[in-house]
């Protein structure tokens, strides 16, 4: 088992370090250096944030459904059910469904945001590449680095499947996730979407 550390961020983004095993993440930390979290109801902080980033278990799931509920409004439990079937336990080496977990919780542990993604190639006539097909943190988890860690981590599985560049589709009015991506690093890329409504 190695242990394999990003690069050095700016103050107030989390630093992820991953450990690995095989051909999956086994888990990846995230800590903000110097934050201090309000406890709510208390004069208590802490001055660390950790966060777990781990591949999903089947255990996961019923949380993931209700996270997904709460931050759409809908309930797609046979979708999220059939997404583990096909990312969480098939052809792991090129897809990736991870979770993010407080790891200094004492309760039992709760998912705070979890990202989907996949290695596809020749689509459109596109390279190989990494795709980010979902992405969703818990609202009152939200500016405390779930959702850059687990984009870290997935990029890290990204680079480790071979692959140098990822793609995401965004809705024009989700500004919450055109602000999340471009802070990343993501930016228009060489395609255009095009649709029909067909009647």
């Amino acid at each position: 088992m190695g242990q394999q550390r990003s690069p050095a961020r700016p103050s107030g983004r989390p630093r992820v370090e991953s450990l690995t095993q095989g051909r999956g993440v086994r888990q990846a930390v995230a800590r903000r250096p110097g934050a201090v979290e309000r406890q709510a109801g208390a004069d208590a902080t802490r001055d660390t944030q950790t966060l777990l980033v781990r591949r999903v278990k089947g255990a996961d799931i019923p949380q993931v459904i209700a996270l997904d509920e709460r931050v759409t409004g809908l309930a797609k439990p046979d979708y999220w059910l059939d997404v583990f079937r096909r990312y969480g336990k098939q052809r792991l080496g090129e897809r990736m469904f991870l979770i993010a977990e407080a790891a200094n919780s004492q309760s039992p542990r709760q998912v705070l945001g979890f990202i989907v993604g996949e290695v596809r190639a020749w689509e459109f006539g596109s390279a190989p590449c990494g795709w980010v097909l979902a992405l969703s943190v818990e609202p009152s988890a939200r500016l405390r680095g779930a959702g850059r860690a687990l984009f870290d981590a997935l990029s890290l599985e990204f680079r480790k499947a071979g692959v140098s560049k990822m793609r995401t589709m965004v809705a024009r009015d989700n500004q919450l996730h055109l602000l999340f991506f471009r802070g990343a690093g993501m930016m228009a890329g060489p395609y255009i979407q095009l649709e029909k409504d067909l009647d």
